[in-house]
């Protein structure tokens, strides 16, 4: 993430060198929240409760450290889906080190410190038709080849990384190929965690006080809603 930050502030610099509007588009978040509040100041990484957490996830799942997650810091659970096992064992580490919640150490981050003047714009749509094209993408993933895909990537030298493996689409049909559930019931469960963790998305949006957001109609296309953008902006992104 440091990269990340390092990076974009770079290209930030100069394109206002050049007296162009900047753009700053897609990424997590948490990025965003990193490039325009700062990093997260919290303790260093310790190897020892790292690998036992990791130990603990490969004998019952990411989903059983999420549990214990969610008693020690009901806050963080609640933004981190339960496949990222990265930021799982990372919340888990915080606490063993410091015995408080990641979340009340990252509190650092609402107190508006915006590092620049910055207007963030979100894209939203109704519940029904967020879940319809979740449903849709699941399918198109199917028909493109993804259960090939996981069983090629599994037969490389160098197998998956466990946070790769935990990605949605990529766990999900892991469990298939290993013979836990059915392919129906793997693409239901891309389904639901794919709308869990739009869940989880939407809650990390909330810490960010200056979100201004677009309500997309059903047939939206990208160009109307580029034009409601400068019907909005246009004349500060114009001169």
């Amino acid at each position: 993430m440091a990269k990340y930050v390092e990076h974009a502030e770079r290209a930030i610099a100069d394109i206002q060198a050049r007296g162009r509007p900047v753009f700053v588009v897609g990424g997590t978040p948490l990025y965003l929240k990193a490039l325009t509040e700062g990093l997260f100041e919290g303790p260093g990484a310790d190897p020892k409760i790292r690998a036992c957490l990791h130990e603990a996830a490969a004998a019952n799942g990411s989903a059983a450290l999420h549990r214990r997650l969610q008693e020690v810091d009901p806050r963080a659970a609640e933004r981190i889906h339960p496949n990222d096992l990265r930021r799982i064992v990372r919340a888990l580490e915080v606490f063993e080190l410091t015995g408080k919640p990641i979340s009340a150490l990252q509190a650092q981050w609402d107190q508006e410190r915006a590092r620049f003047d910055y207007i963030l714009i979100g894209l939203r749509r109704e519940p029904a038709d967020q879940n319809r094209r979740t449903n849709e993408r699941a399918k198109r993933m199917i028909d493109a080849g993804l259960v090939d895909e996981v069983k090629a990537l599994l037969a490389e030298p160098e197998p998956l990384s466990t946070t790769a493996g935990q990605a949605v689409g990529y766990a999900e049909v892991i469990q298939h190929l290993e013979g836990k559930v059915s392919l129906a019931d793997a693409i239901e469960m891309i389904k639901i965690n794919t709308r869990q963790f739009a869940k989880a998305q939407r809650t990390w949006f909330k810490r960010f006080r200056k979100t201004e957001w677009i309500d997309l109609a059903p047939d939206a296309t990208a160009s109307e809603v580029a034009d409601e953008l400068f019907q909005r902006r246009g004349s500060l992104w114009s001169a």
